[in-house]
């Protein structure tokens, strides 16, 4: 699969980024059949047996959707492999995403070369999160085929650099395929993260805010009341620096203004791990201001795409 062919092939460049908790076959399946990429992390299938069931039934979903639209296919699905050393499902999870040969896998929190290779062992294509030029350079290094720029500003784990000092930098050196994250929810964004040299805009706090998505009904609300003043930075919940909505931390009787910081060594992603902090501590990015209701995702992609074709036409004039 040729990436940058696909991103001019699909009726809109983006995917939608795999959502810890929050995605589910459903959300995947709505996604990939209005056209975009969906994705889930593997983690979310609990216990790991499930994951299979999910694989099943999505490639199976998909197939027919095709069969029966042959005018309209469905856009491809990826898995999220956390490649941390506290993740001991790594093993298991990526055996599932060979055996029915996945077509992206989105690697997260570490860069490996057995990964990757296991993934172009049938076919399949690696994606790479990443926040630096140093990281970048090294998920390539290891065979990553494309790489996931998280700028500024995107939901979850983020960094600090703005995306058009991202792109441009990641550019100079790399010529293949680039998605780039952070506070896109419109179509205008979709645009402007391909106007910048990226292929695909990489979208994860709108398709929160989607009927699908197994979040709660508190979560969406908060989405469509909030905006990027209510994004607080912080490692304090996983170890890692992210981003989170001020009124969860305020939930759980935090101050936003004063967190303490936090070891990274608190990091896990064990299959028992606990996700307390996944489940009250909201993750966002700064695009929510975007956000004033909570549809369906075919509804929201559909919105998504007429933005995108007029801020298209508005730029040809």
């Amino acid at each position: 699969m040729n990436l940058q062919t696909l991103a001019n092939e699909l009726p809109m460049p983006v995917i939608g980024s795999p959502l810890f908790i929050i995605s589910n076959p459903d959300l995947v399946i709505a996604q990939c059949t209005a056209g975009v990429i969906g994705s889930f992390p593997a983690l979310n299938a609990r216990p790991a047996e499930v994951l299979e069931q999910w694989l099943i039934r999505i490639t199976g979903e998909l197939d027919a959707w095709n069969r029966a639209h042959p005018d309209r296919p469905a856009a491809p699905f990826a898995v999220n492999q956390i490649v941390h050393k506290s993740n001991d499902r790594l093993e298991h999870d990526l055996a599932m995403c060979v055996k029915y040969k996945v077509p992206i896998v989105i690697t997260s929190l570490g860069a490996r070369t057995d990964v990757n290779d296991a993934i172009h062992s049938y076919g399949g294509v690696v994606l790479h999160d990443v926040i630096n030029q140093k990281f970048a350079r090294k998920a390539i290094e290891k065979g990553a085929d494309g790489l996931i720029l998280v700028a500024a500003g995107a939901g979850g784990h983020a960094g600090t650099t703005s995306p058009f000092a991202l792109v441009e930098e990641t550019r100079q050196w790399f010529d293949g395929p680039l998605v780039l994250a952070g506070s896109i929810a419109t179509g205008e964004g979709v645009l402007a993260a391909r106007a910048m040299g990226a292929d695909f805009a990489y979208i994860g706090s709108a398709f929160i805010a989607t009927q699908e998505a197994n979040a709660s009904a508190a979560y969406k609300q908060a989405l469509v009341e909030c905006g990027a003043e209510d994004i607080i930075y912080t490692n304090l919940f996983t170890g890692v620096h992210g981003n989170y909505l001020r009124p969860s931390i305020v939930n759980i009787g935090l101050d936003p203004e004063h967190l303490p910081e936090s070891d990274p060594s608190k990091m896990s992603f064990s299959s028992g791990g606990d996700k307390k902090a996944w489940r009250d501590v909201w993750g966002s990015g700064q695009g929510i201001g975007a956000i004033h209701e909570v549809p369906g995702a075919a509804q929201f992609i559909a919105r998504l795409f007429a933005q995108y074709q007029a801020a298209r036409q508005r730029v040809a004039a």
